[in-house]
């Protein structure tokens, strides 16, 4: 019964990727190719590298010790992919999308989750013209380290305030989701401050801009890692448990 609701998850996640790998716009939210000068492109980069070190070390034990997760591992990396290929049309007239990292960091961590990142940021830039290569340690670090980071930390703190473990999960996701945003309006003012108001000016114009479309999109996030954290509590509790996200 399990293998055949994985085998029909599998086939449905491969429908709605390929489904939003038709052409559209590429103005989303991802920093654009060549967006960011090159000093600031390899910056972002270096700060990604302890991160993605760590995140290698870890996959590399799950790989050898805990094989049974790995399905909850792939899970996490394809609603990654779906979710932060989904580009919705902005009221500024540009793009927005949710990120998909919330589930990946509550259930492995902050170091995987910049790996998994990284991976489907490197696809879409090839494949969906969504994002870039030059930019890929900026997005990575807002996309798969800061929102992840405040994602896991929030989980945590929740977890040890005995709050309900899908409560704490969808804060944590909802407002990951949106720091990640936050986190990208300071690298876009950083690189380019206003003339008159200098790095500050600049991130509020930027916040503005994501605003009215990001924050509900942080809400929906919530919404959809809890159920898929519920639909896993459901199918693959065992491998849950393995993980410590709840009780054998």
């Amino acid at each position: 019964m399990k293998k055949s609701i994985t085998k029909k998850l599998l086939i449905l996640s491969v429908i709605l990727a390929a489904m939003i790998a038709l052409p559209g716009a590429a103005g989303a939210m991802h920093i654009m190719e060549g967006y960011l000068p090159l000093g600031y492109s390899v910056a972002w980069g270096a700060v990604c590298i302890p991160f993605l070190f760590m995140g290698t070390t870890k996959l590399k034990k799950i790989f050898a010790e805990n094989r049974r997760s790995i399905m909850l591992l792939a899970m996490s990396g394809a609603f990654i992919f779906v979710i932060s290929s989904l580009k919705i049309p902005s009221v500024t007239g540009s793009c927005s999308h949710m990120t998909g990292t919330g589930l990946a960091a509550i259930l492995f961590g902050v170091g995987t989750t910049s790996v998994l990142a990284i991976i489907v940021l490197i696809f879409q830039a090839i494949l969906l013209a969504h994002g870039g290569l030059t930019t890929l340690g900026a997005n990575t670090f807002s996309m798969g380290i800061a929102g992840p980071l405040l994602t896991w930390a929030l989980y945590r703190t929740g977890k040890k305030l005995k709050i309900n473990r899908m409560t704490s999960s969808f804060i944590a996701a909802s407002f990951g989701g949106l720091f990640t945003y936050c986190v990208t309006a300071l690298q876009l003012a950083i690189a380019h401050p206003s003339e008159i108001g200098g790095v500050g000016a600049s991130f509020s114009q930027f916040i503005v801009i994501f605003a009215p479309t990001q924050i509900p999109l942080a809400l929906v996030e919530g919404l959809l890692t809890v159920l898929i954290l519920m639909g896993m509590e459901n199918y693959a509790s065992r491998e849950l448990a393995e993980i410590s996200f709840m009780e054998a």
